[in-house]
């Protein structure tokens, strides 16, 4: 998922999904999950019953060659297997698991826009906050806490 132009309208005013199930969205931002938020995200999805939506979000430059040759994104052995972790867990224990990598100039704005378009129950951000740049966690964090539609979970603030 690419988000190339920022996105002015409010989250809230997406349209709610009728179907009623409310997936739990565990998400990072390209750094490693904090294992408690890990534990919450699959602990919460198995006493659900929801999906499980594993999230590494990925800040890329936009340059000059971007659109033209695609954008490219590598992820670090390290960050990888955080991701799969809980999903591997999330799956062993019967919960549909689903793995994104969203990239974007934006990435706080491409996440926005994920939330609004999967309308999770329950939304974990949960990098380790030692290895995730602190002014972008902050503005995760203050962003999502403002406009997200469900309940958030943070790790604990820098």
């Amino acid at each position: 998922m690419m988000l190339l132009g920022r996105r002015h309208a409010p989250v809230s005013s997406a349209v709610a999904l009728t179907s009623g199930a409310r997936p739990v969205m565990l998400v990072t931002l390209d750094a490693p999950f904090a294992p408690e938020a890990a534990s919450l995200a699959v602990e919460s999805a198995v006493e659900s019953g929801q999906p499980l939506i594993v999230v590494n979000v990925a800040e890329i430059a936009l340059l000059p060659g971007s659109l033209s040759m695609g954008y490219s994104y590598a992820c670090s052995d390290e960050v990888e297997e955080s991701l799969r972790a809980p999903a591997a867990l999330a799956h062993s224990l019967a919960v549909k698991v689903e793995r994104l990598r969203v990239s974007s100039p934006h990435p706080v704005d491409a996440l926005l826009e994920l939330i609004a378009e999967r309308r999770p129950g329950l939304l974990v951000l949960g990098p380790d906050l030692a290895r995730v740049r602190r002014r972008l966690y902050r503005k995760a964090a203050k962003r999502v806490r403002a406009d997200a539609p469900c309940l958030v979970w943070l790790a604990d603030e820098y």
